[in-house]
């Protein structure tokens, strides 16, 4: 198990002779650990909480973050009870030795003191994903988030409660590279201006002062769900807490909503989808769907349905999606599916009206196709299922017949027609489309003014 944060007396010894009337703090193992990743930009703040044993008088405390992604310079502590007798006087760097800090506390009290210590690290990440199981009939859908968080920090975090920030976050500086640096602030002899010694709200790093400020003052209540407004961001905070060693990954249950009402929608659009039918899914973030508490971060959703009432399932798609604002409707592309299909069959094609100009070249003309489309549902349930048919011009005229359902004019060149079909049936109409080409459009014009 990796350690940022050790005892090394050997080399405060050595370092100077005058640490022989300091009291070493032994450092002892975290009560706490919570993690709050900023996916956006590879940043983590990590807070945990320790019982510190002091004595009357100087106390010194080390850290190593060897082969860790911490950044040194964001490192900070704050006393969690007699804080008016306690000073974190100064957090310094001894010369020529590589990451290691050294904390210097002057106590007014004796004994074990709680303290919370801070600090950005890169490394960890998050990604959701998505679980829907549809009922039977496929009116409503279990929904079932996850995290999967993955640690390559270096650290391994015990027990950490784990917060999520949905938002893009904007910092000057790379953590991992400020990890990366041979020293914290330069080489040694370089002049780097460095603050005076100063209880540990001066000395902790600007980074980590705003982001406490985000998320400071929140109540917390364990093994429960917690989702919360930060400004442009939002907090999500996971259910218990998990061990998250480093170079492994786990999964995390976000939320589970029973019940949230869906439509299915077929749709066919050959010069988008090309010959087949695609499947859509749709819903919406809002309290009538038993969601609409916060956004919804974006991920892949997996769709299974319901097959029989022994528990059963069979797949039927998946689809990713970007960020659901609340009161936002989502539309999900689960893919090409075999059971509803659209035939359209050309079944006459003519030119007609001709018009000639001076030299007797054509010069305006119409062409007269008829059309006729074959909609199948081989489903043992009924679906709706939604057509589109585009021209190669806005002037046409469209004359239709049969079983069509509902018609709509979607654009200057689109017509939708919209159909409701019983399990196991089938429905055909026809339409005529007539388009006007060349001088044979002013008389289109014309005819719609």
């Amino acid at each position: 198990m990796k350690r940022i944060i050790l005892m090394l007396f050997v080399v405060v010894a050595a370092s100077s002779p005058s640490f022989a009337k300091v009291d070493l703090v032994t450092l002892p193992s975290r009560d706490t650990v919570q993690l709050t990743i900023y996916n956006s930009a590879d940043l983590t703040l990590v807070r945990e909480s320790r019982g510190l044993t002091l004595k009357e008088g100087a106390n010194s405390l080390q850290f190593s973050w060897a082969n860790t992604l911490i950044d040194p310079t964001s490192l900070g502590m704050l006393p969690k009870a007699s804080a008016d007798k306690i000073d974190i006087a100064e957090l310094t760097y001894p010369p020529r030795v590589r990451n290691l800090g050294l904390w210097n506390i002057e106590s007014g009290v004796s004994g074990k003191v709680p303290v919370e210590i801070t600090y950005l690290t890169s490394g960890l990440s998050w990604r959701a994903f998505y679980m829907g199981t549809l009922t039977q009939n496929e009116k409503a859908m279990r929904l079932q988030g996850y995290v999967r968080v993955t640690n390559n920090s270096g650290e391994d975090y015990e027990n950490a409660q784990t917060r999520l920030i949905v938002g893009k976050v904007h910092i000057l500086d790379e953590i991992a590279e400020l990890a990366r640096r041979q020293y914290p602030y330069g080489r040694p002899g370089e002049v780097v201006p460095r603050p005076a010694a100063a209880p540990v709200e001066r000395v902790r790093a600007r980074g980590v002062r705003v982001l406490e400020a985000a998320v400071a003052g929140m109540p917390e209540r364990p093994k429960e769900i917690k989702k919360e407004g930060l400004s442009e961001y939002f907090l999500y905070t996971i259910e218990g807490t998990e061990t998250i060693p480093t170079g492994s990954a786990k999964r995390l249950l976000s939320f589970e909503v029973d019940d949230v009402p869906v439509v299915n929608l077929y749709k066919y659009e050959e010069q988008r989808y090309g010959a087949g039918v695609v499947r859509f899914l749709s819903f919406k973030n809002d309290e009538e769907h038993n969601l609409g508490d916060t956004p919804i971060p974006g991920g892949r959703l997996k769709v299974y349905r319901n097959a029989d009432d022994r528990g059963h399932l069979s797949y039927a798609g998946q689809s990713s999606f970007k960020y659901i604002p609340v009161d936002e409707d989502v539309e999900l592309n689960l893919g090409p599916v075999a059971n509803v299909v659209v035939e359209p069959k050309l079944m006459d094609y003519k030119t007609e009206n001709h018009r000639f100009d001076r030299s007797g070249d054509i010069s305006g003309w119409d062409e007269v196709r008829k059309f006729t489309i074959e909609v199948k549902n081989t489903r043992d349930i009924g679906v709706k299922v939604e057509i589109k048919r585009n021209f190669d011009t806005p002037y046409w005229k469209l004359d239709r017949g049969g079983d069509f359902g509902d018609f709509e004019k979607v654009d200057l060149d689109t017509v939708k027609f919209t159909l409701s079909l019983t399990p196991r049936s089938a429905k055909k109409f026809e339409y005529t489309l007539r388009t006007y080409h060349g001088e044979r459009q002013e008389d289109w014009t014309g005819a719609r003014s």
